[in-house]
C-alpha cells in the first residue's frame, strides 16, 4: 500500500487512530509518578524499589525498539499496533490488580513492551499512506498531538487519582486502551507491510554501529542528557513539587506538564537553529548545558519561585529536552544510508534505557540520603524536600557531562574528517 491508492480520508483516519495509541502510552508512562505514595504505602517498599518499578517500563520499551521496527516491516502496522495496544491495556489491568510486587514489576515491563509501537507504528503508517514530502510535517504533528497525552496524563489524571482509588483510575485508562485496540483493528488497512522486509539486514547494521565509536559515544551522551524528561517529568517531579512547594498532586502534575508543552515547540525551534548555524553538535551540547543550568537554579534554592515562574522554567526545560531530535539528526549523518534506520532506532533505544538508569539512580539516592527524620507514613518512608534535591542533582550533573561529550564528539569528528552533512 502507498499514498497513491489511499484516499485522503482513509490516510488521516489511519494516522489518527495510530496517533491516539501514541498519546495513550504517554498517559501510562506518567501514571506511576501520580500514584507513588499509594504504591509505597500499599506494597510497603522504599524509593529504590519504586525506582526499579519505574525503570521496568523503559527496559521493556528500549529492548523492543529494534524488534518492533522489524515486525512492522514484516507484518504491517495494523497487526503490530493492535497487539501492542491490547498488551498495554491488559498489562494495565494486571498492574492495578497485582497482589504481589513481582506481578507489579511484570505488568510495568509489559506496558513498556506494548508502548514501543506507539511512535514507531505511527511513523510507519505515515510513511505508507502519505506522500514522502509530507513525512516530516506528519511526524511533527504526531509529536504535537501525542504529547497531549502527556499533558492529559498530568493534572486531569492526577485529579482523578485524588478523588478515586488509583486502581479505579488505572482500570479506566485500560478501557481506553482497549478502545484504541478496536479502532486500530477496524480502521488501519490490513495489507500495509513492506514487501522488501525479508531483505532487511539487521545484524550487518548492528555490527557497523558497534564498530563506530562516534555513534556509541553519541548514544552515551544521549542517555546522560535524558534525565530532565525521563527522570523528573516522567515520575519523580510530581512528588518533588508536592514536597518542595507543598502543591496538591493535581497542581504538581500541571507544573510538570509544562515540560511537555515546551517539547511541542522545542523540536522545530532547535532544528531551525541548527540549520541556521550549520552545527548540530553545538546546539545539542548547548541543550545539555542549559538543562544543567536550569536544574541548578531549580534545586539551588536561591530564588522564591511562584507557580507561574516554575511553569516558565519547566517550559524551557522541555524546549532544551528536545535535544534528542538533534542527536537523531547527528546519528543519521554518521551512518551510511543503508544503516540509517537501524542507527536511529539504536540511539532511541539507548535513550529510553536512560529512563531506567535515572529511575534507579534517583530512587537509590533518595534512600541513601534519607535519615529517617520524617519517619514513615503507614509503613512507607516519607522523603523530605532536601532528600529529593540531593537525588535529583544527578540530572544536571549528567546533563553537563553529556553536553561535554557531544562537544568532544564534534571536535574529534572534524579532526578525523568525519562527514557531518546530511546525506540524501
Amino acid at each position: 500500500m502507498n499514498s497513491q491508492n489511499t484516499s485522503s480520508f482513509q490516510a488521516w483516519s489511519m494516522w489518527a487512530v495510530a496517533m491516539s495509541f501514541f498519546a495513550y502510552q504517554f498517559i501510562m508512562r506518567l501514571f506511576p509518578g501520580l500514584v507513588m505514595h499509594d504504591v509505597l504505602r500499599e506494597y510497603q517498599v522504599d524509593a529504590t524499589s519504586f525506582g526499579v518499578l519505574s525503570s521496568m517500563y523503559y527496559f521493556g520499551y528500549a529492548g523492543m525498539q529494534i524488534p518492533i521496527a522489524i515486525l512492522l516491516d514484516r507484518f504491517g502496522p495494523r497487526v503490530v499496533i493492535t497487539i501492542s495496544s491490547a498488551l498495554c491495556a491488559a498489562a494495565t489491568l494486571l498492574f492495578v490488580s497485582a497482589n504481589s510486587w513481582s506481578v507489579l514489576l511484570l505488568a510495568r515491563f509489559l506496558i513498556g513492551v506494548g508502548s514501543t509501537a506507539g511512535f514507531l507504528g505511527t511513523s510507519k503508517v505515515i510513511s505508507m499512506v502519505f506522500p514522502e514530502h509530507q513525512y516530516s510535517k506528519m511526524v511533527g504533528l504526531t509529536f504535537s498531538f501525542g504529547l497531549m497525552g502527556a499533558v492529559f496524563g498530568g493534572k486531569p489524571v492526577g485529579m482523578l487519582v485524588t478523588n478515586y482509588s488509583w486502581q479505579s483510575v488505572g482500570a479506566m485508562i485500560a478501557v481506553f486502551g482497549f478502545l484504541c485496540t478496536a479502532l486500530v483493528w477496524f480502521i488501519v488497512k490490513p495489507s500495509m507491510k513492506n514487501s522488501h522486509a525479508d531483505n532487511y539486514s539487521v545484524f550487518d547494521s548492528l555490527k557497523t554501529i558497534f564498530k563506530n565509536p562516534f555513534v556509541l559515544s553519541l548514544a552515551l551522551a544521549n542517555l546522560l542528557m535524558v534525565g530532565s524528561l525521563e527522570g523528573l517529568a516522567d515520575v519523580w517531579g510530581v512528588p518533588f513539587f508536592m514536597k518542595m512547594f507543598t502543591f496538591e498532586k493535581a497542581d504538581a502534575a500541571f507544573v510538570i506538564s509544562f515540560v511537555f508543552f515546551g517539547m511541542l515547540f522545542g523540536g522545530p525551534l532547535l532544528v531551525s537553529i541548527a540549520n541556521r548555524i550549520s552545527n548540530d553538535y553545538i546546539v545539542a551540547s548547548a541543550c545539555g548545558f542549559c538543562i544543567a543550568l536550569l536544574f541548578a537554579v531549580l534545586l539551588g534554592g536561591l530564588f522564591n519561585f511562584s507557580y507561574v515562574s516554575l511553569c516558565c522554567l519547566l517550559f524551557f526545560v522541555g524546549i532544551f529536552g528536545c535535544y534528542q531530535v538533534i542527536v537523531l539528526c547527528i546519528g543519521s549523518k554518521l551512518a551510511k544510508p543503508e544503516h540509517k534506520g537501524i542507527t536511529v532506532a539504536f540511539l532511541n533505544s539507548v535513550n529510553m534505557f536512560g529512563g531506567s538508569f535515572f529511575h534507579l539512580v534517583i530512587g537509590t539516592l533518595l534512600d541513601f540520603v534519607w535519615d529517617g527524620a520524617d519517619a514513615t507514613l503507614d509503613g512507607a518512608k516519607v522523603y523530605s524536600a532536601i532528600d529529593y534535591k540531593w537525588a535529583l542533582s544527578s540530572v544536571p550533573l549528567c546533563a553537563l557531562l553529556g553536553g561535554v561529550l557531544v562537544l568532544l564528539i564534534g571536535y574529534l569528528g572534524r579532526s578525523k574528517g568525519l562527514r557531518t552533512e546530511q546525506r540524501s
